[in-house]
């Protein structure tokens, strides 16, 4: 049977919507080889019409890893574009996390009644089997973006609740900046996440997608990612690469944990966030929450940074620890601003202790900051 995933491939590929690049084409070859084994494995194909299977086993999936820019997102979306698994998902792993949280606490507070209403039973004390059931009855095909765990408390369950999907049938394809043997490097108790990084090695086949081109990094370079002054063509101009850094995808939003507090980002994507100065720098942030927010993004959209006065000198504090965030986490950082860092706070109390923020900012908007890595 002929592939539709490596059709749609070299479709893009003659249009020149992509060039070619050997790293993806070995992505490409295990994702052929999954969208071959999960139609064999349908009802009505082969042994398992034999032994009328209401749903299909767990397919060994793929975990396509490697530097940022390199189509991994794209290889994985036109597989689950084409593939013929109806009940499939594609989503943020960090997404879904969330959603794994909360049915977590709705089991732990739910009387009986709440459970058989949310989950269709409502017995046991362990949260985990009910909610692999809703996850596997909802989709036996998951597609992650950027899986990256940095969370005590996703390391924690990771390894029991994929142990569970992948016994109701769950087929996991995910993206990753890191090989699986570095997830949760150095993280609290990690000897408790190790069987969950051997399960993904068992059951997945490890890809590294790491070719020579940062297809993201190219129209960075292109375009820039310091706009001055907040006027319409800037605007239009940040507005069109925030939409090609997405490469068609919709954003979908991220929630970040911090000591036990929330931070809600409306506008974000796998690896990519734009959020305002207001958002960002107007409300009660502190270091542990920039710490966070550098770590899990590797590009950040900043918009309507204002130039500062004394009056704002609590917003130009936060401001300034943002920035020691992402400069030393080597985010790339895009900013839609009044003005160029050197005169964003040109005078007043705090205005000199802004310098070495204000030379960061110039050292990020440069090529050289701009490298692969």
């Amino acid at each position: 049977m002929a592939s539709a995933l490596q059709a749609a491939y070299d479709a893009r590929l003659e249009r020149g919507e992509i060039r070619p690049d050997p790293a993806q084409v070995a992505g490409v070859a295990a994702l052929v080889r999954l969208e071959a084994d999960l139609a064999a494995a349908q009802p009505g194909n082969g042994l398992a019409s034999l032994f009328k299977k209401s749903q299909p086993a767990s397919q060994r999936g793929v975990y396509l890893w490697g530097p940022v820019g390199r189509g991994k997102s794209m290889v994985m979306d036109l597989f689950f574009e084409t593939v013929p698994t109806a009940a499939k998902r594609r989503t943020h792993f960090h997404v879904f996390m969330g959603e794994i949280h909360r049915l977590i606490d709705a089991w732990r507070k739910g009387d009986a009644a709440a459970r058989k209403a949310r989950f269709g039973q409502h017995r046991g004390d362990d949260p985990i089997p009910p909610i692999a059931d809703v996850v596997a009855r909802d989709a036996t095909l998951l597609c992650f973006d950027e899986l990256q765990v940095t969370d005590i408390a996703d390391a924690m369950i990771l390894g029991r609740l994929f142990e569970a999907l992948f016994a109701r049938g769950v087929t996991l394809v995910c993206t990753s900046n890191r090989v699986p043997d570095d997830l949760y490097k150095d993280g609290i108790n990690r000897q408790l996440f190790l069987p969950f990084i051997a399960m993904l090695k068992q059951r997945l086949d490890v890809v590294s997608v790491a070719g020579v081109h940062d297809y993201r990094l190219d129209r960075l370079r292109a375009a820039g990612t310091w706009f001055s002054p907040i006027d319409p063509d800037h605007e239009r101009t940040f507005d069109d690469l925030w939409r090609e850094m997405l490469a068609g995808q919709e954003e979908t939003g991220a929630e970040l944990e911090v000591l036990g507090r929330k931070i809600t980002l409306p506008h974000a994507e796998g690896g990519l966030l734009r959020s305002t100065f207001a958002s960002l720098c107007s409300v009660a942030l502190g270091p542990n929450d920039y710490l966070a927010l550098a770590q899990a993004f590797h590009t950040v959209f900043l918009e309507d940074v204002p130039k500062l006065t004394p009056a704002r000198r609590e917003e130009a504090r936060r401001f300034v620890t943002l920035v020691d965030a992402l400069y030393e986490a080597r985010t790339r950082t895009i900013v839609l601003a009044e003005a160029d860092p050197i005169r964003l706070y040109p005078a007043g109390d705090g205005a000199f202790e802004f310098e070495r923020t204000a030379s960061r900012l110039q050292e990020m908007r440069s090529a050289s900051w701009l490298v692969d890595r």
